[in-house]
């Protein structure tokens, strides 16, 4: 295993890898979304895709250093506690890890000189805890593949 996510997530010849997965996650998390806010969620991801279908690996590859910089402490933390598996690590503390997680994205609203992006934002974030909670089993998986990789 690697000491930091850094080393295993960072380094640019897995970098590619690690935003191609992101990527799958993302899409299979949308497709399991059901219900009416499931419908929203997936009617919204299929027009972006459409859109421009290199939106969303562009925004995980432009966002991943300061997602690793968020959750290295989580991966410390795990590694030093030494046993288990991340994912129940992660488990253990949903929204703290969620949390952490959307601060990256809390950031970049907040940095936006428009109004609009703060209002729809701030309208979409309790959402987006409840959605990154339920990824977080899969991003775990993700992360522990590119460790065991790079070690």
């Amino acid at each position: 295993m690697t000491d930091t996510l850094k080393q295993a997530l960072l380094e640019p010849s897995r970098r590619p890898a690690v935003v191609r997965d992101l990527h799958e996650l993302v899409d299979a998390e949308v497709a399991e979304k059901s219900g009416v806010s499931g419908m929203a969620v997936k009617g919204g991801y299929s027009v972006l895709k459409k859109m421009n279908a290199q939106f969303v690996p562009d925004a995980i590859d432009s966002m991943l250093d300061a997602f690793v910089e968020r959750t290295e402490p989580f991966y410390a933390d795990f590694r030093a506690g030494g046993s288990g598996s991340l994912e129940q690590y992660f488990a253990q503390r949903p929204a703290e890890v969620a949390n952490a997680l959307l601060g990256v994205t809390d950031d970049r609203a907040q940095a936006s000189q428009r109004d609009s992006v703060k209002k729809v934002y701030a309208k979409l974030r309790p959402q987006a805890q409840k959605h990154v909670e339920e990824a977080l089993p899969r991003l775990a998986a993700v992360i522990e593949r590119h460790v065991t990789a790079a070690a």
